[in-house]
């Protein structure tokens, strides 16, 4: 069995299954509109959760919640399953196949064979789409991928059920139901507002505040870590930026592009200048990660200031800049 589907590559994964799932059912959402109607930019300092033995630095809303909100702001019913046992999840996704519908999962990293090795780590929160079965092999629409793939039974079941952090559990998800027509004018309005008020909630560990706090820490761990736990530290922080779900600079641009959209779309102005703006503290954040690989990787060129010091300037510039900006959002809404 082979859904006639079509494959899309995106900049990321849930972003992408939302919007290759939405065109097969006949409706044309852009990546970028999933991104911003589902509210998925969002920055969080979790120290009580670690992921390969440091603490969890977030870019985005939680796994799922970007479909769920793009869902139920545009009038769509989704439905979600995890299982207890690998054999009930199977038969589930068998079941969907055979009816002709695609799917989403959410998946384990680690032992996805098809992906490079330097991005192969523990990290429980990718997604990707199942259209068919062909001899025991499931195909594999993945959309950080540049084409289809495909994965063995066991080699699925090992990544649906994959341990520790966010684990998957099997976890499936589909739309169900459908508006005749999509109406996404309120539907940006509310992504739009949603993030604001993320990004500028007075919580010391999320938002612009939470990009602050990470700042004051990058100053404290080499002294109170030593320099070996704090090279690790700020190397997760920008594996999460660069390497995990696209993270800090690439969200930036994806949101960028989704403010020219909804700009044009809402013939807002403002919009697509609050777009260009985006874009530049996009940058700072890829700035920011140019410089401190420097200092993990220890070919930091930096001798009249304290290496850690200046990146922790660069954040804590970055974190003026977006203070400022979704302010300025808030308002040309």
């Amino acid at each position: 069995m082979e859904i006639d589907f079509k494959h899309k590559q995106a900049a990321h994964c849930e972003n992408g299954v939302v919007a290759n799932l939405m065109t097969y059912n006949g409706f044309t959402v852009s990546e970028p509109m999933v991104f911003g109607i589902g509210s998925g930019l969002l920055f969080t300092y979790i120290p009580f959760l670690k992921v390969n033995h440091a603490p969890v630095v977030s870019y985005r809303a939680m796994p799922g919640i970007i479909f769920t909100r793009f869902a139920t702001r545009v009038g769509i019913k989704i439905k979600r399953e995890k299982f207890r046992n690998a054999q009930t999840a199977k038969a589930r996704l068998d079941e969907n196949l055979q009816r002709n519908n695609p799917v989403g999962l959410q998946v384990g990293v680690y032992n996805l064979p098809y992906f490079p090795d330097e991005y192969r780590f523990h990290f429980n929160a990718h997604n990707m789409v199942v259209y068919g079965k062909r001899d025991g092999i499931y195909l594999i629409s993945d959309p950080v991928m540049e084409t289809v793939t495909s994965l063995t039974e066991k080699e699925l079941e090992k990544v649906r059920f994959a341990k520790g952090a966010f684990a998957p559990k099997g976890h499936i998800y589909y739309p169900t139901a459908f508006p005749k027509e999509l109406h996404l004018e309120k539907a940006i309005v509310k992504g739009i507002k949603h993030t604001c008020r993320d990004m500028l909630a007075p919580v010391p560990v999320v938002g612009v505040k939470g990009i602050r706090k990470i700042a004051k820490l990058i100053r404290k761990w080499p002294k109170a870590k030593g320099t070996k736990i704090a090279n690790h530290y700020l190397g997760q922080i920008v594996r999460m930026q660069e390497e995990i779900g696209t993270g800090g600079g690439g969200f930036r641009y994806i949101y960028a592009a989704f403010l020219q959209e909804a700009g044009k779309l809402l013939t807002n102005n403002q919009l697509l200048e609050l777009s260009k703006e985006m874009t530049l503290i996009g940058d700072q954040w890829r700035d920011f990660a140019v410089e401190a690989s420097r200092i993990y990787k220890n070919r930091s060129n930096s001798v009249a200031v304290d290496q850690y010091d200046h990146v922790a300037t660069l954040l804590e510039d970055i974190a003026n800049k977006e203070e400022v900006f979704f302010k300025k959002l808030k308002k040309a809404i």
